[in-house]
């Protein structure tokens, strides 16, 4: 009995130790890091989203998506539905001289 209580308390910490696939504590910090990355100088372009493998934790994918009322430009592999999600809102340049507000979402997953 004290070995399979040792067990089950043993599996319970290593179960905590990594995150769900669809645990938010993984998307938000992707999120930071992909506004700290793209928005450099407070404003995302459309071009600049060409890749995610440097946002991207160790051993899971990531999608992005920037969007405004008008468009729409997403980088990355489909996700699953079950994927975990953030986003925030962002100033985005259009155009040059025409900045926006828009969204930036990402979706990472194993």
């Amino acid at each position: 009995m004290v070995v399979g209580a040792a067990l089950a308390l043993y599996a319970s910490g290593l179960y905590g130790a990594f995150p769900d696939p669809a645990d938010p504590r993984v998307a938000e910090p992707t999120l930071q890091r992909a506004v700290d990355d793209l928005a450099a100088d407070g404003v995302v372009a459309p071009e600049d989203l060409a890749s995610t493998e440097s946002i991207a934790p160790a051993g899971y994918d990531v999608a992005l998506v920037l969007s405004t009322d008008d468009d729409r430009w997403r980088v990355g592999p489909a996700s699953p539905p079950d994927a975990a999600t953030a986003s925030r809102p962002v100033a985005v340049r259009v155009a040059p001289g025409v900045v926006v507000t828009g969204r930036l979402r990402v979706t990472v997953w194993r």
